[in-house]
């Protein structure tokens, strides 16, 4: 079988470091990514020193780090003392099969090298491809702050622990010696001791004030001769020493597990803002909620002001101010902050505090760009305390989500949009092909009934001129009907429906309708309105046109001489209309789609005038905007049922 172990998707880590040529590396890395399409991830370790860095070195890690992630990679921070072994760790994990770093140098002692972490991190990791980039800059060491007197002399609060728990430690020996309990029980209280202080103290200062301590302390009172600082045996020299190297391998151990524990702690609650920010702006409803909740989650990540200021005719404006301390906003009003904006705004990049560009300010401003447009962007107060290259990487990413979930809401628009076009389109192609068919024979049955009594008035006799008249005058009315129905539903198409509600009474509304029929007496009208008090919410105009369709609809279906029906009953909260009729009833296929724009039945009565299929469609969307149903159902034992509710309302007599 032929060997496909070369198609194995590769994936490249470059390490991140401060040495001036970490950049170097970073680009080399990027361009074997690109040359073995290869995924790319940059990772920093950091160790428990961090915090002792100088700020120099620290700046050059966040440009290296920005650096990377310009440069495609997935930016992790890792936090060990173990830098080749947490590398090599995560490279099994991560799938890494090519490791980029720099040519590291051990510092030369007197007698002996140390390993370098080059050669720990081949050992640790023999299975990955490492490469090992030359640079002028191999003998950098990290340079750490000057020691100043707090990280030498540790404050008031930790002493007072640690003299505390010396005290308490000092006391239990004392007990237990007064009952003859061994001197080896004793220096496992001072091993105990130093855990304690470890844990409850900041730093290493007093982990290793406190072993001292302790042996001191056990030589005075617990060693022959008591209450003095004199040995009487030289194996208590050797005793001394291992309590003391006892005491500081056990605090340092507690020291460093307490740190880590911090670190995953906080490294936890960056990971857990990433993802409620993620399923927020999932949520959020427009492009101010998406603002809102992407400033919100910053200024909970970091725990500093923050402020979003959104585009207006291409100008950075500021809006919403973000804080826990609900002050601060002025730094944002300033000169050189306002510039900052702006150019961010305007090329789209990252301005502000730390950058190459404005670096004279005292923020950061971050572009949020949707479709390649910076829709808005996002200020956040750095001063005198520069963001840690994780929390900038979890800012990076948010905003990053927040672009996108600005992208997705934009399209989500534009597809509703172009969506509502298009349907309006397909309305007006379909009125004007359904106009230019339909309408043609009523309106040619009017000029040749007009033209008709021009030419052969003196002809015509008394009843053939009255006929021609009711012609010109019933198609004029079922023209009128139709255009009004053909006006009505454009303007909900477009605009929506505007209602003008009120309180009104059932039977003078079906009243009103009936009076449009009062010249059409083919058809036997009847009602029966359940009592005259019957009263619903309504906007009464549009209601009696439902009515008039309904009437219309049951007059045009069903053969002269029909029976229609008018009937209105409360039920709960409702009021039921229905409009019935003893014709010949629907077909199932007619019943799914009665309702539907264009859609016309068969007409079983031939009088030349044909439906544009507008009026149910109309009689639906008003019955909906009152909040109500209309429905169609066949009669029994024949004909039709066309019922449609309205929320009743309540009649309040004041005697």
């Amino acid at each position: 079988m032929p060997d496909n172990s070369y198609k194995q998707k590769e994936h490249i880590l470059v390490c991140l470091s401060p040495a001036p040529s970490n950049g170097h590396i970073v680009r080399t890395a990027a361009r074997m990514a690109a040359a073995f399409g290869a995924s790319f991830t940059a990772v920093y370790v950091q160790k428990l020193d961090y915090e002792l860095m100088s700020g120099a070195d620290k700046e050059r890690l966040k440009y290296h780090s920005d650096l990377a992630g310009s440069l495609g990679a997935q930016v992790v921070t890792l936090y060990s003392d173990d830098v080749p072994g947490q590398i090599a760790e995560y490279a099994r994990i991560s799938a890494v099969t090519k490791i980029v770093l720099g040519r590291s140098m051990s510092p030369h002692r007197l007698f002996f090298r140390p390993v370098s972490i080059t050669e720990k991190l081949m050992e640790a990791a023999p299975d990955r491809d490492v490469y090992i980039i030359p640079d002028k800059s191999a003998s950098y060491y990290p340079q750490g702050k000057k020691i100043k007197s707090q990280y030498v002399i540790p404050d008031f609060i930790n002493i007072s622990k640690t003299l505390a728990i010396l005290v308490l430690t000092t006391i239990i020996g004392i007990l237990f010696s007064k009952i003859n309990v061994s001197e080896a029980n004793i220096i496992t209280i001072y091993i105990l001791g130093a855990l304690i202080t470890s844990i409850y103290t900041t730093g290493y200062r007093c982990g290793v004030l406190y072993s001292l301590a302790s042996v001191l302390l056990f030589d005075f009172f617990f060693t022959q001769p008591y209450l003095t600082f004199q040995v009487h045996s030289v194996a208590y020299i050797f005793t001394f020493t291992v309590m003391l190297i006892a005491s500081l391998i056990s605090g340092t151990l507690a020291n460093r597990l307490k740190n880590m524990a911090q670190k995953s702690t906080q490294s936890a609650y960056r990971t857990k803002i990433l993802l409620e920010a993620t399923q927020l702006l999932q949520k959020a409803g427009d492009e101010a909620d998406i603002l809102d909740i992407t400033a919100t989650q910053i200024m909970k990540l970091l725990g500093r002001n923050v402020m979003i200021f959104t585009e207006e005719k291409g100008k950075a404006v500021p809006g919403r101010f973000y804080s826990n301390k609900q002050y601060g906003k002025n730094i944002f009003l300033r000169f050189n902050e306002d510039m900052a904006a702006q150019y961010a705004l305007k090329n789209g990049i990252i301005t502000g505090h730390g950058t190459e560009r404005l670096s004279s300010a005292d923020c950061l401003y971050l572009p949020v760009k949707a479709d390649g447009i910076v829709c808005g962007v996002i200020g956040i107060e750095i001063g005198n305390q520069p963001i840690e290259s994780f929390e900038y990487n979890v800012v990076q990413s948010i905003v990053g989500e927040c672009a996108l979930s600005m992208e997705n809401h934009r399209n989500a628009v534009a597809k509703e949009q172009a969506a509502a076009n298009a349907r309006a389109e397909r309305l007006r192609a379909n009125l004007l092909r359904t106009i230019s068919h339909d309408l043609r024979t009523p309106l040619t049955s009017i000029s040749g009934n007009a033209d008709n009594l021009m030419s052969n008035y003196e002809k015509m006799d008394e009843k053939q001129i009255k006929q021609s008249f009711a012609d010109i005058y019933n198609d004029s009315q079922w023209l009128i009907s139709i255009v009004e129905n053909i006006l009505s539903v454009t303007r909900i198409e477009q605009n929506g429906m505007s209602l003008n509600l009120s309180d009104e009474l059932v039977e003078d509304v079906v009243m009103e309708a009936l009076s449009h029929f009062s010249k059409k007496d083919s058809h036997i009208i009847t009602t029966d309105l359940e009592g005259s008090l019957l009263m619903a919410r309504m906007d009464p105009r549009l209601i009696v046109q439902v009515i008039v369709n309904l009437l219309d609809n049951g007059i045009k279906y069903t053969p002269p001489g029909s029976h229609i029906h008018i009937k209105a009953e409360k039920k709960e909260d409702m009021i039921y209309i229905s409009v019935s009729d003893n014709g010949p009833g629907v077909d199932e296929e007619y019943r799914l789609h009665a309702f539907e724009m264009f859609h016309t039945g068969h007409r079983k009565v031939a009088d030349g005038h044909r439906s544009l299929g507008l009026g149910l469609a109309l009689c639906r969307s008003i019955v909906n905007a009152h909040g109500g149903e209309i429905t169609l159902a066949n009669n029994t034992p024949s004909g039709c049922t066309f019922t449609f509710t309205l929320p009743s309302s309540e009649v309040f007599i004041y005697e």
